[in-house]
């Protein structure tokens, strides 16, 4: 399983190299996803869902019509982002259909 030691804004930049559309907010990794209806949007966080429950790692995100945006910090390493949450973001980028 993944760290869930807080990586430092160095790491973090590095990390996000390999990712696709994510940026470093604040203290969270984000991105927003655009769907062509608001069924694709709904399919994407139940197929999201099954990501962040395997890792036992659950995001903050919002769903309004066909947008859908997440934010990802590790809750127990006082709301950093960790390797958990780079490991939850790839997983992401490699099951979207965008």
């Amino acid at each position: 399983m993944a760290n869930r030691t807080p990586l430092t804004k160095e790491e973090v930049q590095e990390a996000l190299k390999g990712l696709n559309g994510w940026v470093h907010d604040g203290d969270q990794l984000v991105k927003e996803f655009t769907f062509g209806s608001f069924r694709e949007a709904i399919s994407f966080i139940v197929r999201m869902s099954f990501e962040a429950e395997q890792r036992d790692h659950h995001p903050e995100l919002t769903n309004v019509y066909n947008r859908v945006s997440i934010a990802l910090n590790t809750h127990d390493a006082e709301h950093m982002v960790t390797e958990i949450d780079i490991e939850l973001a790839q997983a992401i980028d490699d099951f979207s259909w965008k």
